[in-house]
Formats: structure tokens, C-alpha cells, sequence
């Protein structure tokens, strides 16, 4: 784990409540649910410029007051849980603290444009061969 996962793991916060679904009476009684939350805008792990780029990525997934968060109700463990949106939120930032590739322009190449004129070529001696000529 490197330098940043552990800052932010040092600031993250977790909410548990009852996971959705049937299970009946274990479900009923055991908050299994777990909510991994952590304030992306008052967070010391990150820089300013980090954190301006996860709140422009990410943006869709932090609440007003800054909290991104990832949960997780997949297993019947709370701790299983609480390891997953761990997991689940330190991949997101991850994701939205990636490089983007900046796309090349490359030109269309000789082999595609022979290709395209040969077929211009075929489609238009196929349509000039079903005119009608008179023998004038």
C-alpha cells in the first residue's frame, strides 16, 4: 500500500445499517451493510491539485458536503463489508487520480484511401454498365 492509501485510510469514516433484501431473521437484526465515507475537500492526504481532479471526476459521487463514499451489503460479515467499500473507494480514487492518455492524430492511411477509391471506382463502373446507350 502506498503513502496516499494509508493517509486516506487514516481519514475515513464508516456507517453500517441493515442490508436490503431476503435472509429473513439475520437480516432483520444485523446491520451488515457497511458505507465507507471520506471528505475529499477537507482531506490533508491529498494535494490541491488532486483533489480538484477527483472533485472534477468524480463529481457525480460526492455529496454537497464533500463526502465521497462506496458500500458495500454483498457478504453476511460486517467486517467483509467494511474491507470491500474500503477497497471499493481507494479504487476510485485511484481510477479518477490516473493519467489520461492524450490521443495522437494520426492521417488515414495510403492502403485505406487505394481502398476506398477502388471500391468508388467498382461501384461506379457497375452503375455506368446498367445505362441504357443508343446505337446512334
Amino acid at each position: 500500500m502506498n503513502s496516499l492509501h494509508e493517509g486516506i485510510l487514516t481519514e475515513l469514516s464508516y456507517r453500517t445499517s441493515r442490508s436490503s433484501g431476503s435472509g429473513g431473521q439475520h437480516v432483520n437484526k444485523v446491520e451488515s451493510r457497511v458505507e465507507a465515507v471520506w471528505n475529499v475537500s477537507e482531506s490533508k492526504a491529498l494535494t490541491p491539485e488532486q483533489k480538484a481532479q477527483i472533485l472534477s471526476r468524480l463529481k457525480n459521487r460526492i455529496d454537497q458536503s464533500g463526502n465521497l463514499s462506496a458500500s458495500s451489503s454483498t457478504s453476511r460479515s460486517q467486517h467483509q463489508n467494511k474491507q470491500l467499500a474500503t477497497e471499493r473507494l481507494l479504487a476510485l480514487v485511484e481510477l479518477a487520480l490516473k493519467k489520461k492518455k492524450i490521443r495522437k492524430k494520426t492521417g488515414i492511411p495510403n492502403s485505406v484511401k487505394e481502398k476506398r477509391l477502388k471500391e468508388k471506382k467498382k461501384r461506379s463502373e457497375l452503375k455506368s454498365s446498367r445505362k441504357f446507350r443508343s446505337d446512334d
